[in-house]
């Protein structure tokens, strides 16, 4: 098959959006329009992406994380036409030149590599991808003859009212031969009310130059709404999150309640794991298998090992390793490590912090900036003071330690192994293996002091 090139239009502001963010730069399932559009003409083989950029240029070429993709500049916004004028230079005889859309991040590369094998099938010079809808209005309409060979594309406003009922309508997605681009956006006019060049107009030329036309109708109309407000903002994430949740049910995962359930296309779910409603799943999230998330439970760049339970709780850019249990309502801050057979309990806090194997921090306490052992018992209400107000510093608690409730330790402090702490301590100083701490006054009862 013929080299594959894919020029991306992403230079339109999107007035209706009311933003001040670029258009294309919305995201759909937490990753953004334009991401998505590009991560789908790279699954679907192509050799090389050209952006066309215009309004937010410099925000958008930021914004794409593929290093092999090209940007062009329309500085300009004078039609579609005009907008694959701008990549000229990445036009090329021979290669497939696909056109596609920065606001429509629901195409698959299935319907893409379909669309392939139709063009090169069909010989054609230039191959649609037409949807039929139940409301045609506004949309360009695919005329076919009495053979069901593709006539032309008429646009709305200039339809006449039999055209107008057509329901077959052009999607704007196009592949085209390298040589018949070329040849078309030669001969392109402007000769119209806006003074623009559109792209569609292509086709009549093509047409008139001896070369085949054909449209591909596609099965989901819905892979190619645009979007151009948060409304269809909404809807699209609608279609995505459908999509992403039965590609996970598909491959094993149970969902309690599917449509209460967010997953982020970057995520990564083990068989056999279930998920809670009201969860949401962020990033480059990876959960292991026999999992059970939620409910109402928040996973941001976190890895989960096998077996974990994660009820009611978030945790952000962490690691929690086998058979774990986190929650209800802890907070795991970004940079942590917790390890296997732990368990951080209801009111827990942990940030910047390792924890070992074993260790049980059952509630009402926070860790931060700490290095804490294996086997480790939090009594109640425990917490590392770490911040002099100036600098932080860490703890370090070895292995086999026992800390009773209400114990402050004020960081930098080394707990030494197999050593008890009494409840109600503030501890300073460094304590030896073996030892049992107490930093607390003498209790003393004053008799009759309350009628006093």
């Amino acid at each position: 098959m013929d080299k594959l090139k894919v020029i991306i239009l992403a230079a339109g502001e999107g007035k209706r959006m009311k933003s001040k963010l670029p258009k294309v730069l919305h995201k759909v399932q937490g990753k953004t329009m334009l991401g998505h559009v590009i991560d789908t003409a790279r699954a679907a083989g192509a050799d090389d992406i050209c952006v066309v950029i215009g309004h937010g240029a410099e925000q958008v070429a930021q914004s794409i994380k593929d290093e092999n993709v090209k940007t062009a500049v329309q500085s300009e916004q004078l039609g579609t036409g005009h907008a694959v004028m701008c990549a000229g230079d990445f036009i090329e005889d021979g290669a497939d030149m696909l056109v596609l859309y920065g606001d429509t991040p629901l195409i698959t590369a299935g319907t893409i590599g379909e669309l392939r094998d139709f063009h090169k099938r069909e010989d054609n010079a230039i191959s649609i991808i037409s949807a039929v809808v139940d409301d045609p209005t506004g949309y360009g309409h695919i005329i076919r003859d009495e053979n069901g060979a593709f006539l032309k594309n008429v646009e709305h406003k200039d339809a006449s009212e039999t055209e107008k009922i057509v329901r077959e309508i052009n999607t704007g997605i196009y592949l085209f031969s390298g040589g018949a681009l070329k040849k078309g956006l030669s001969l392109l006019k402007n000769d119209n009310a806006q003074g623009e060049y559109y792209l569609p107009d292509t086709l009549e030329i093509i047409l008139k130059d001896g070369g085949r036309v054909n449209a591909m109708i596609a099965g989901d109309a819905k892979e190619f709404a645009g979007v151009n407000n948060r409304i269809q903002l909404a809807e699209a994430e609608a279609v995505m999150r459908k999509r992403i949740n039965l590609f996970h049910m598909e491959n094993g995962v149970t969902m309690m309640d599917p449509e209460r359930t967010y997953i982020e296309a970057g995520v990564k779910i083990g068989q056999d794991t279930v998920l809670l409603p009201g969860v949401v799943l962020e990033g480059n999230t990876v959960i292991g298998e026999d999992c059970v998330v939620g409910p109402d439970s928040r996973l941001t760049d976190t890895v989960l090992g096998d077996r974990v339970k994660f009820q009611y709780s978030t945790a952000i850019s962490s690691s929690v390793d086998n058979d774990t249990t986190v929650g209800p309502y802890a907070y795991i801050r970004p940079d942590c490590h917790i390890g296997k057979n732990v368990k951080i309990g209801d009111f827990v806090e942990v940030k910047n912090s390792n924890v070992g194997d074993g260790t049980k921090v059952s509630h009402l306490t926070y860790i931060g900036d700490s290095d804490v052992g294996e086997r480790i018992n939090f009594g109640c209400g425990t917490v590392t003071v770490n911040y002099d107000g100036h600098k932080k510093y860490r703890t370090v608690i070895g292995d086999d330690v026992f800390i009773g409730c209400n114990t402050n330790l004020v960081a930098p402090v080394n707990v030494g192994r197999g050593s008890y702490i009494a409840a109600g301590s503030t501890i300073t100083d460094d304590i030896p293996e073996d030892c049992l701490a107490i930093a607390r006054e003498r209790q003393i009862n004053k008799s009759g002091w309350t009628k006093k």
